[in-house]
């Protein structure tokens, strides 16, 4: 990228990781830890730190590759992976983030609409969808001002929120039967949500001026992303230990509010929710057309995004039934290929440390990249073939041992970094 079109500050990206995450997927992380996985307030809120932290480091690592770079995440990935290997972590990418993603955000986003104003669910998931593609639809620029203009709406009505949450939890009122594995479970599904955002990292840091700090990079897109995950989470958590609440989540969440304030507060988690597909949906479809999708150059970004869109659409549409099973879910899933990528990733950053002329090895359409794509399948169907605890499978491991929740995503991490520093070698020389 030309350096005469490069633009923007680190402190940006605060507001930029901050925002998308000021929304009601991130509150049901804190919801899921107490009512789900059985933890106390305290044990809750240990635990999503220690997930959203992990989460967040890593965030910040990668975000400050790309003022060097000035590409997407996906494409700084073939560093590792290759121009071809590199086709199935961004195939990965493209449907957790440009369709599931989006269909998680915009449930919730749907509920609190539906809440707010009476409207049929459907209907407001139309609505909600609308606003997220037509988003995502215009790119970068309008992406990062709506983030910028939408984060003190949010901060200040959740804000306000969790106040009020607080101030009439009891903290001391749920025990905590969760043990061990429902610690674990809870540290994973916060990890799982925040690393989420790791395949997108460069893809808002890559328009910085290449001469800015790398650390304040870090520092800034890493902090947004904990800071608002750890609150939010942490008053999930709070307001699973008021109990009762009928209807949809967003109605249990906000039913022990005043009522301009529960209206507040429903109407930030729909704008929330647009927000983070905003963010989904575009780099959803910026993974995908690494793949080496032809399309024209002025409209294959748009095009992607409108029908990532339309798949999520009825992602969502299906799971308004029992969105909480399926989130719960899903999290974790989202672990299980995130880690091993990551593993690779690291190793291969680690190993090339001090390396100049990388940026060629972007767009070498030649280069396979066997070695990364090998650690990272190995890893990740190891992995979960021996410690993934869902409902549909549970691997050996956790029906050995119960106690040890779902530690797929710590597994698939060291294994595909340890592989990889045997195997990836000679290519880390080329």
């Amino acid at each position: 990228m030309a350096a005469a079109d490069r633009h923007g500050r680190p402190r940006q990206l605060f507001w930029t990781w901050a925002s998308p995450n000021l929304e009601f997927a991130t509150i049901f992380v804190g919801v899921l830890a107490v009512s789900a996985f059985g933890l106390s307030f305290s044990q809750a809120v240990i635990a999503v730190a220690i997930g959203n932290g992990l989460g967040a480091v890593s965030h910040g690592v990668l975000s400050a590759r790309g003022p060097r770079f000035g590409v997407p995440q996906m494409v700084v990935s073939r560093l590792a992976f290759g121009y071809r290997g590199n086709a199935v972590p961004a195939a990965l990418m493209s449907v957790t983030a440009g369709i599931g993603w989006f269909a998680v955000n915009s449930v919730s986003g749907a509920f609190a609409l539906g809440t707010l104003t009476g409207m049929p669910a459907l209907l407001c998931l139309v609505i909600v969808v609308v606003a997220q593609i037509g988003l995502a639809f215009f790119g970068h620029n309008l992406v990062q001002a709506y983030e910028r203009w939408i984060f003190g709406v949010l901060a200040v009505v959740f804000a306000i929120g969790a106040v009020v949450t607080f101030a009439q939890a009891s903290p001391g009122a749920v025990a905590g039967t969760g043990g061990v594995g429902g610690f674990l479970l809870t540290v994973g599904a916060a990890f799982g949500y925040t690393a989420g955002w790791n395949p997108y990292a460069a893809d808002y840091t890559r328009y910085l001026p290449e001469s800015v700090s790398g650390r304040a990079v870090g520092w800034a897109a890493g902090g947004g992303l904990f800071v608002a995950t750890t609150v939010l989470m942490a008053t999930g958590a709070a307001s699973a230990t008021l109990g009762g609440g009928d209807g949809s989540p967003t109605a249990a969440f906000t039913g022990h509010m005043p009522g301009w304030l529960s209206a507040l507060t429903l109407l930030a988690i729909a704008l929330g929710a647009v927000a983070a597909n905003a963010l989904n949906v575009y780099s959803g479809a910026l993974a995908f057309l690494t793949l080496g999708v032809d399309l024209p150059l002025a409209w294959r970004r748009a095009l992607v995004a409108l029908a990532f869109g339309a798949v999520g659409f009825v992602l969502a549409w299906l799971g308004l039934a029992d969105a909480g099973t399926a989130y719960e879910h899903f999290l974790l899933v989202i672990a299980y290929w995130v880690s091993p990528w990551l593993g690779v990733v690291f190793a291969d950053q680690l190993m090339r440390r001090g390396q100049a002329g990388l940026d060629r090895l972007l767009s070498d359409t030649g280069r396979w990249g066997r070695p990364g794509l090998v650690a990272f399948l190995v890893a990740a169907v190891a992995s979960i073939a021996l410690f993934a605890n869902q409902t549909l499978y549970a691997g050996p491991v956790p029906r050995a041992v119960p106690e040890v929740g779902d530690v797929t995503c710590f597994v698939g991490f060291g294994l595909a970094a340890g592989l990889y520093a045997v195997v990836g070698r000679r290519w880390v020389r080329r």
